[in-house]
């Protein structure tokens, strides 16, 4: 069959990419390696872009920046690049978001699924922020057109469904896949001891400020300890770079204790999670979460945000670590926690291995996938 996916986050050549973009690279990558065709549709800021990349036939228009109409033109853009496709190649899916069908004209027959990876309605209350009216309006108006609704969490689908009944959808969960592959068993000869790897964007709710001011206390225990941070760079609306705000809160014996490292292709990451003897992500909020299970799937030692989906990637104690990513103190003594019980530790890298196998392989999400497009075709 023949899924087109509408974003904007598909990784072109060079450049970085987050959550959305490493789940279209990696899901594209099974269903062409499976005989299905894959195209996505998007926006550019600076050109129109029609390329393959690996396999997935890649649309970007030229995003405008219309004062007061860009979504009626950005809107007839991505339309007119679908029809264009489905003359061509019959698109059989059409995947967007929360927010993604709003005022696209779509052709007949073809099926809509939204993929909640997190909308506006989602992250607000998280993010202590009032209603968007336009963001609200265009995520109530993709849900109406839509045939059906696949959630990367059962977290995501329950946050959502408070705002938007989707209940009359068809509807599941099936979490993003994890390349079992690339991120092979480590080497423990690698790790390097008293070190902790934080991988993401370096923003508020990522935790990774909390994460740092609770270096203090772990270094009365442990006074080698050494976190490495890799991520990109996040600015607020005023252009005020996030990671020189956060520095200026952080004593120099804090500073002392922190490495940033610049973001990694994502075929490298692996080599980062590698030397840590903890990965650890106390994200504030996630959809699903990437790196978690990644690192786990590496056999490390991860300490996850408790929030959220959190739970439904790492039973705590079992097969990893949860934290209170808002409470300074708790993510110290979890780390104290993790580093003191590191002789007995072995046993529970080796259960995340096996977790994230059994729930988030490619062979399994692939199926549960194609199983759901078939039930609505």
């Amino acid at each position: 069959m023949h899924i087109c996916f509408i974003s904007s986050e598909f990784p072109l050549p060079n450049a970085s990419y987050g959550g959305i973009g490493t789940f279209l690279l990696t899901y594209s990558k099974l269903l062409i390696n499976n005989g299905h065709r894959v195209s996505v549709v998007g926006l550019h800021d600076k050109e129109e872009t029609e390329v393959k990349i690996e396999g997935v036939n890649i649309f970007y228009g030229i995003k405008s920046n219309i004062k007061g109409f860009s979504w009626l033109k950005n809107s007839f853009s991505i339309s007119s690049l679908i029809s264009k496709i489905h003359k061509k190649d019959k698109i059989d899916i059409l995947e967007a978001q929360e927010g993604g069908f709003a005022f696209i004209k779509i052709p007949k027959n073809v099926k809509r699924i939204v993929r909640l990876h997190g909308g506006h309605h989602f992250f607000h209350t998280f993010e202590n922020k009032k209603l968007n009216f336009k963001k609200s309006l265009l995520e109530k108006l993709t849900f109406k057109k839509t045939d059906a609704v696949i959630a990367t969490s059962d977290f995501v689908k329950i946050q959502t469904s408070k705002f938007i009944n989707f209940s009359k959808k068809k509807n599941i969960t099936i979490n993003n896949p994890i390349l079992i592959d690339q991120f092979y068993p480590a080497d423990k000869s690698k790790v390097i001891n008293n070190t902790a790897v934080f991988a993401g964007t370096i923003c508020e709710k990522k935790g990774i400020r909390q994460l740092c001011l609770a270096i203090p206390e772990i270094l009365k225990e442990f006074p080698e300890f050494h976190l490495y941070i890799y991520g990109r760079d996040w600015y607020f609306p005023n252009g005020t770079l996030y990671k020189d705000w956060m520095l200026k809160q952080l004593s120099d014996d804090i500073k002392k204790s922190i490495t940033f490292k610049n973001p990694v292709p994502y075929i490298d990451l692996p080599k980062v999670y590698e030397f840590g003897e903890i990965c650890i992500f106390p994200s504030h909020m996630e959809v699903q979460g990437l790196v978690a299970p990644e690192a786990m799937c590496m056999e490390k030692i991860v300490v996850f945000t408790e929030y959220g989906p959190g739970s439904e990637t790492i039973t705590d104690g079992v097969d990893g670590f949860l934290c209170k990513p808002l409470e300074v103190e708790n993510i110290s003594k979890t780390v104290i926690r993790v580093l003191k019980n590191r002789n007995n530790n072995r046993e529970i890298e080796i259960r995340a291995r096996k977790k994230v196998i059994d729930k988030f392989s490619p062979k399994i999400i692939l199926k549960k996938n194609i199983d759901f497009y078939n039930s609505i075709l």
